[in-house]
C-alpha cells in the first residue's frame, strides 16, 4: 500500500488545490473528510476516486474502502488535507456528479446567493431529510466545497444540484410553485398549500433580490412572536421544508 509522509508531495499539493472552487471546476472533483461523510457519499453512488488514511485508520481499507485505491498518510499530511479543527485522518477524493437534466427538477429549495458554507450544507441536509430532491443555486457558495459537503454530513449525495440562472429556472419550472421566503408581508405558511414548491431562500445579509421576489408565485413569512427581526437562513429554510412535508 502506497504511503505519503510529506505535505509537499505533488499528489497532496494537487489535492489541496481542491479547496478552491476553480480547481474543483477544472477537475470536476472534490474532497470529503470523515468516515460518516465519505461512506454516505459512497452509499449515494457518488464515484470514489481514491482515499487517504492515517495509519490508525488503515483497517478501513479492508472494510469500508476495500474496493478503492488507498494511500496511507502521515498526521501532518492529514492536517494539510483537512479544513477541520481536528483532522479525522480519513480523506476521500470524489468525482462531482454531472448536473441533472432540467426535466428532473422537483420539490426543494432555490438558494439566492447563500454565502455561508454551513448554511448551505445544513439546508442540503434538511432537504435530504424531508425527501426534497432539488437544490437550485442561482449564485453564491459552491455546493461541492469541502465545508458545504461536511456541513451536509455527506447528504449532498441524496439530492440533485442544479446551477441555473433565474431566467432558466422560471422557464423550466413547469408546474412547480416558486415561493419566496421573506421576513415580512408574506402569507402565513399555514394558509398556503406548500406542496409542489421550490422555496426561495435569500442571502444571509440582504435576503432575496427584489426582482426575484416579484417574479415568485407566492411570498411566505414565518411569524415570530418574539422580538427578533429575522431567522438565520438555514433555520428559516429548515422550518419551511419541515412544514411542507
Amino acid at each position: 500500500m502506497k504511503q505519503i509522509t510529506s505535505a509537499s508531495n505533488p499528489t497532496i499539493k494537487s489535492l489541496k488545490k481542491l479547496f478552491k472552487s476553480k480547481a474543483r471546476g477544472e477537475t470536476q472533483t472534490f474532497l470529503a473528510e470523515g468516515l460518516r461523510a465519505c461512506t454516505t457519499l459512497m452509499d449515494c453512488g457518488i464515484k470514489l476516486i481514491d482515499c487517504y488514511l492515517t495509519d490508525e485508520n488503515k483497517n478501513l481499507a479492508e472494510n469500508e474502502f476495500k474496493n478503492c485505491r488507498t494511500t496511507i498518510i502521515s498526521p501532518n499530511v492529514a492536517k494539510a488535507l483537512s479544513q477541520a479543527t481536528t483532522p479525522s485522518g480519513i480523506v476521500c477524493h470524489f468525482a462531482i456528479p454531472q448536473q441533472p437534466q432540467i426535466s428532473e427538477l422537483s420539490e426543494g429549495i432555490v438558494c439566492d446567493n447563500i454565502q455561508d458554507p454551513g448554511n448551505l450544507g445544513t439546508l442540503i441536509r434538511t432537504c435530504a431529510a424531508m425527501d426534497k430532491k432539488s437544490i437550485v443555486l442561482l449564485r453564491g457558495v459552491d455546493a461541492w466545497s469541502n465545508k458545504v459537503v461536511q456541513a451536509s454530513a455527506g447528504a449532498i449525495g441524496y439530492v440533485k444540484i442544479f446551477q441555473l440562472s433565474w431566467q432558466e429556472l422560471k422557464k423550466n419550472k413547469g408546474k412547480l410553485n416558486l415561493c419566496a421566503l421573506v421576513a415580512t408581508d408574506g402569507e402565513k405558511p399555514t394558509k398556503e398549500n406548500l406542496c409542489n414548491a421550490l422555496f426561495v431562500i435569500g442571502n444571509e445579509a440582504n435576503g432575496i433580490e427584489q426582482k426575484i421576489i416579484n417574479d415568485c408565485d407566492k411570498k411566505i413569512t414565518l411569524c415570530m412572536p418574539g422580538k427578533i427581526e429575522s431567522l438565520n437562513a438555514a433555520v428559516a429554510g429548515s422550518i419551511i421544508l419541515y412544514l411542507s412535508t
